[in-house]
């Protein structure tokens, strides 16, 4: 390999704090998306047999802070653990925030070198850690925009997808 090449791929397209920073942006919208929800609906309200927004967001919260720890520590993560949302609002938003610290706790841990390493999320997800880190961007994206679509059935104007 030539000085250029390794020169190219020392290069990254975007830094790990970047990255960091983009995925914050979208659990803030994600927050936003969770205020705005009326608190009876949030727990009672779905379409065509779908989770209710609190469903949704139950995923998000047991998978974004406790994968993080898994990819930094190498502990297991338990995709099954489901925390108990209590039939609070205000409870599920501690818990985002509470993954949202997380994130930025073992985010700190991770060296970029390590974003090529091969690992299994949640003992049963194969994939790079970056891979994994983009899936969990992916999954969250995809259940905001059903719970954009209840707020929409509701008759609520939701936050404007491109403000993160």
């Amino acid at each position: 390999m030539n000085n250029t090449s390794e020169a190219t791929q020392l290069k990254s397209v975007i830094t790990s704090a970047e990255l960091l920073h983009h995925w914050q942006g979208h659990r803030n919208l994600t927050r936003r998306v969770i205020e705005a929800f009326p608190e009876k609906e949030f727990f009672e309200f779905s379409i065509g047999g779908m989770r209710t927004a609190a469903g949704l967001i139950q995923e998000l919260i047991s998978i974004a802070g406790p994968g993080m720890r898994q990819i930094a520590t190498g502990e297991n993560a338990a995709q099954d653990h489901t925390p108990d949302l209590k039939n609070s609002k205000a409870h599920v938003l501690k818990l985002w925030d509470e993954g949202t610290e997380q994130i930025n706790h073992y985010w700190a841990m991770l060296p970029m070198e390590r974003f090529h390493e091969e690992i299994v999320a949640f003992g049963m997800y194969p994939g790079s850690v970056w891979s994994t880190i983009m899936y969990f961007h992916d999954n969250e994206i995809h259940h905001r925009a059903q719970v954009y679509v209840y707020l929409r059935a509701l008759g609520i104007e939701p936050p404007f997808f491109y403000e993160r």
